[in-house]
């Protein structure tokens, strides 16, 4: 199978057709014969850029939603007006409520917007957990075993326990898209929440014998320490990917020692971005 991706929000912008930027992410897929939106960024440039790009979103078959963050999500009305009854595959907790908090200062940063509201839009919520094939050769992973030593939750995500305390936010809802590709398997990350390695080989496991061709997205390594940095890009090396694309929350610092450690194997995931596996 042959697939072509476009990122459609980013924080960046690549060219100068007058796309928005926005800490956020959403990516158009053409897989085979389908049509996929990846993720809806923050709901502020995603017709916008779309209409730039030249690709007809009321076109689209199915939208994925990698986990329940704003930045994902906000622009899910949007696309339903556009689109009437869509399936929206996404995992069962991520409407939960969800909080930043940090020195005192406390934000929410879950879905803002009602499920019953999104259906009355048409959304048709279809739940999935495990590794769920959603179009021929188009993967969801589900919920992501925490397997490494050295990726840990982002200690500043929270969720409400039943008696109103804080908890820790593990993101069990965290998933990505995996497509098989003459070139081999391509995945697209969201935030990477679960961690980039864990993703990696939970995706090595459920396709053994398969060699991984590309992985780009959200890394979530703008928020890593040195340490986890380091034994990011060291395990990164074991899998043997010849593309690898960074952008969203993998911070300017880390996105360009990624861009030194692994060259021409190295892309920038800006709006704008196109990628095939041709």
């Amino acid at each position: 199978m042959q697939c072509e991706c476009t990122v459609l929000c980013e924080n960046s912008v690549a060219g100068s057709l007058g796309f928005i930027g926005e800490h956020g992410w959403a990516v158009h897929i053409k897989a085979g014969d389908k049509n996929i939106l990846f993720d809806t960024g923050q709901g502020l440039g995603l017709i916008h850029n779309s209409k730039l790009l030249d690709i007809d979103l009321k076109k689209i078959d199915a939208i994925v939603i990698s986990h329940g963050h704003y930045d994902h999500t906000s622009g899910l009305p949007d696309v339903l007006h556009m689109t009437g009854n869509k399936q929206v595959f996404l995992h069962p907790d991520c409407f939960t409520n969800r909080y930043w908090t940090k020195d005192g200062e406390c934000r929410e940063i879950g879905i803002r917007y009602k499920k019953e509201y999104l259906e009355s839009l048409g959304a048709v919520f279809v739940p999935n957990t495990q590794l769920t094939e959603i179009a021929d050769n188009v993967f969801l992973t589900g919920e992501i075993p925490r397997v490494s030593s050295f990726e840990q939750p982002d200690p500043f995500m929270k969720i409400k326990g039943p008696k109103d305390e804080w908890q820790q936010d593990n993101l069990l809802d965290d998933q990505s898209l995996v497509m098989r590709t003459d070139k081999g398997l391509v995945i697209i990350l969201g935030c990477a929440h679960a961690g980039l390695i864990n993703i990696l080989t939970h995706v090595n496991k459920q396709f053994p014998g398969e060699n991984i061709y590309a992985v780009f997205g959200g890394t979530h390594l703008g928020f890593a320490d040195d340490e986890q940095f380091e034994a990011t890009v060291a395990a990164l090396d074991d899998f043997s990917i010849q593309k690898i694309g960074a952008s969203h929350c993998t911070g300017l610092s880390n996105t360009a020692k990624l861009h030194h450690r692994f060259g021409e194997r190295f892309f920038f995931s800006s709006v704008g971005c196109h990628f095939n596996s041709d």
